[in-house]
Order: C-alpha cells, then sequence, then structure tokens
C-alpha cells in the first residue's frame, strides 16, 4: 500500500504510480477519440475544430494538470519540460501516423485550411514562448504580461480556425487521395446526452491522472539523478501524451484524417497554454525567467518541427519515399537527434 504522503513513496512506488496512470490515460485517450469524431458529426462544428479544441484539450488534460501541480509545487523546469516536450513528441506521432497510412502522405490526404491555420496559430505561440525569456522579469499579481498574450493568441487563433471552417478562403485542390470531412451514419445512434457524458467521465480520468503523475515524475527524477528536464520530455511528457499517439492512429484506420491532424496540431496548441497555467500557479516570479536554457531548446525544435510541417501541407506532396512524405520524414528524424543531443550534455 502507498504512503499518504508522495515524499515517502520509493523509486518503486513511484513508477509503478507512474506506470499506472500512464495506462489510464492511454486507454481513456483511445476512447475519446470515438466520442470526438461522433460529437463532430453530431454537433456539426467539423473535425478540424472538434480536433482542435474537444479532442486537443480532451487528450491534454493529463498534461495540463501534471505542469500546473508541478509549477504550483515549486518544480517550474518540470512544469516547462513537459508541457514543450509533449508538443515536440506529439508532431513526431504526427510522422508516425503518415507511415501507417499508405494510401497516399498524410499532409496530402488531410490537407485543409484550418489545418493550416492551427498550425500557423501554434508556430506565433511557440514564438512568443521563446520570446518571454528575453522580455523583463516583471510580474503583475506574479503573473508575467507574456501570460494573457498567449491566452488573447489562443482564443483569437480559435476564432480564425473557426471561420476557416465556415467560410475559408481558399480550398486545397481536391485529388482522388484527399479526404473531406463528411458525417458518418454511425455518429447519431448514440445520444447527444449519451456522447457529452461519456467525453466527461474520461475527460475527469484523464485529469486525475495527469494530478497523480506529478509527484510520481518528481520522485524519479530525485531518485534516478536523470533531472526533471530529461524526466519532463522523454517520460512525462512521452506518457500524457500517448493518447495522441493513440487517436492519432485510431483516426487514420476510421479515415478520419483530418481529424488525426486537427487533433495533434490543435492539441499542441492548447498545449503552449500549459506554460500560461503553470506561470499563474508558480508563486515565486515569471516561470519564464525560472527555467534554464535546456528546457528552452525544444521550444525551437518544435518550431521547426511545426515550419517542416507547415511547407508539407502547402506542398502537399501525394506520394513520397516509401510511401511516407519528406516532411514526416524529416521531423521522424529530428525529434530522436533531439533526445539524441538532450541526453549527450
Amino acid at each position: 500500500m502507498l504512503p499518504i504522503t508522495a515524499d515517502s513513496w520509493s523509486l518503486l512506488q513511484a513508477s509503478a504510480v507512474f506506470a499506472l496512470c500512464a495506462l489510464a490515460i492511454a486507454l481513456g485517450g483511445t476512447r475519446i477519440t470515438a466520442a470526438v469524431d461522433q460529437l463532430a458529426d453530431r454537433t456539426g462544428i467539423g473535425e478540424a475544430t472538434a480536433g482542435a479544441v474537444l479532442l486537443g484539450a480532451a487528450t491534454s488534460l493529463g498534461g495540463s494538470v501534471l505542469s500546473v501541480t508541478a509549477a504550483w509545487r515549486g518544480h517550474p523546469e518540470l512544469a516547462f519540460s513537459n508541457a514543450l516536450g509533449g508538443i515536440a513528441v506529439q508532431t513526431f506521432f504526427l510522422a508516425v501516423a503518415d507511415m501507417l497510412y499508405r494510401r497516399a502522405n498524410l499532409e496530402h490526404a488531410a490537407a485543409s485550411a484550418p489545418n493550416m491555420m492551427q498550425n500557423a496559430l501554434l508556430i506565433s505561440l511557440l514564438a512568443l514562448i521563446l520570446i518571454a525569456p528575453s522580455l523583463p522579469a516583471i510580474t503583475l499579481g506574479g503573473v508575467h504580461p507574456v501570460t494573457p498574450l498567449l491566452l488573447g493568441l489562443y482564443l483569437y487563433g480559435l476564432r480564425l480556425v473557426r471561420g476557416a471552417t465556415k467560410a475559408p478562403m481558399w480550398r486545397p485542390r481536391i485529388t482522388r487521395e484527399t479526404r473531406e470531412d463528411r458525417p458518418d451514419g454511425a455518429s447519431f445512434r448514440a445520444s447527444l446526452s449519451r456522447l457529452w457524458g461519456e467525453f466527461a467521465l474520461l475527460m475527469v480520468v484523464l485529469g486525475l491522472a495527469g494530478w497523480l503523475l506529478e509527484p510520481a515524475a518528481t520522485v524519479i527524477a530525485a531518485e534516478t539523478g536523470l533531472g526533471q528536464t530529461v524526466v519532463g520530455v522523454m517520460l512525462t511528457a512521452v506518457s500524457t501524451s500517448i493518447p495522441e499517439l493513440v487517436t492519432a492512429v485510431a483516426a487514420v484506420r476510421r479515415g478520419a484524417l483530418t481529424l488525426a491532424v486537427g487533433g495533434i496540431i490543435g492539441g499542441n496548441a492548447f498545449d503552449t497554454l500549459f506554460t500560461a497555467a503553470s506561470d499563474v500557479a508558480f508563486r515565486d516570479g515569471s516561470l519564464y525567467h525560472a527555467v534554464p536554457a535546456g528546457p528552452q531548446f525544444w521550444v525551437a525544435l518544435t518550431l521547426l518541427m511545426s515550419g517542416i510541417l507547415m511547407m508539407g501541407l502547402i506542398r502537399r506532396e501525394r506520394h513520397g519515399f516509401a510511401q511516407i512524405g519528406a516532411e514526416s520524414l524529416a521531423i521522424a528524424l529530428l525529434y530522436p537527434l533531439g533526445v539524441a543531443l538532450m541526453l549527450s550534455r
């Protein structure tokens, strides 16, 4: 039986809690995909918007709770590393989904104005986070001015994504491999109240798992000597991002390609708000100035990966080497290279 306080957990106990929470996040995230896909059809908001708002927020809930809890308990490095490491690994997962979709490159088949807009929003949010440490370390009520700017930019971006869904100013050329967002007849079998109830319950499960992950990750970082950046990027970020991998693969198999891409990019944009929420929870000044340079490397790397993804969505290569898009291949190589550079320091 576990001790009441996490401070007294052994490495074995912390690892067990970590594994159980990661499993709960994986299972809950998997089930929530089908619910979001059906809600997208039933509510008429579209797969891209559902991916950005519902699926992105739901699958990211465990990670957001973890980052906020870490910041509140005085671990800004873990909070920051978990947030930005999660965005990088989720972008890598999109390349994995492309490898599993054999009909055409995913960037070609899932091209849409909303997905382009979401990716542009993500790049803008990451750039703002990268600028923050260079600004004066002033706070208003313990909150750095970049934090409300992040929230405002995100909300404005969601409005633009919504506009790109309802009244796009341009459309990608439709080809034989392009998969458009069309309602699935199976979406209308379950009642709308049941779908929302299932969605809410799964959100609670993901949130509780994220809350328990933070003390387990802190113990693992202290007991193994790996440090909070490595644990944040390699362990918590990957484990809390498992739903993105599972949901992307599941969505691709269901033929919901726009949802697969929109869920990853939308989840990444939502994940930038981890830093904003963590800055509010962190009571010792500006979170952006409290983390070392190491975690900021992942902001720059993710910017690079997102820019390459944007080029892939614009270029729309139909078939690449081994049926993998050149941009996906580049992303698949960049992420492990970043991990290797981090571990070599």
